[in-house]
């Protein structure tokens, strides 16, 4: 039986600076990002301005640090979730997976206007 791919340092440290540069760029109401790591996932929380910490999603690592699979934290049942992202994919960038879960649970769904019509390419 194989072992679970356990996330590198450099990219658990990766990780975390791209999700705290996203949350400054995008969410104001954050503090701080707060990531905590076991086996192949990661876990994601905010505290917010008020000093209220929020369990936001999990990141599953696939042996890239630019795609993670991702999972929305559910409140009601105390666990997470496999969820799509607001792209229509199951997994994505770091930006596009705290994107997601923030614009549920700080309601601003004007966040998923961006994952969903990207602009165009040439």
């Amino acid at each position: 039986m194989g072992g679970v791919a356990t996330i590198p340092e450099s990219t658990r440290s990766g990780l975390t600076w791209r999700l705290i540069d996203r949350a400054r760029e995008r969410w104001p109401q954050i503090k701080h990002i707060k990531t905590r790591f076991r086996g192949a996932l990661a876990y994601v929380d905010a505290e917010l301005e008020d000093g209220n910490i929020i369990k936001l999603c999990r990141l599953r690592y696939g042996g890239s640090a630019s795609m993670w699979g991702f999972a929305i934290w559910r409140a009601s049942h105390d666990d997470y979730q496999d969820s799509w992202l607001a792209t229509g994919h199951p997994s994505g960038s770091p930006a596009d997976c705290l994107d997601t879960a923030c614009g549920l649970y700080l309601t601003d769904p004007t966040a998923w206007a961006d994952l969903t019509n990207p602009p165009p390419t040439n």
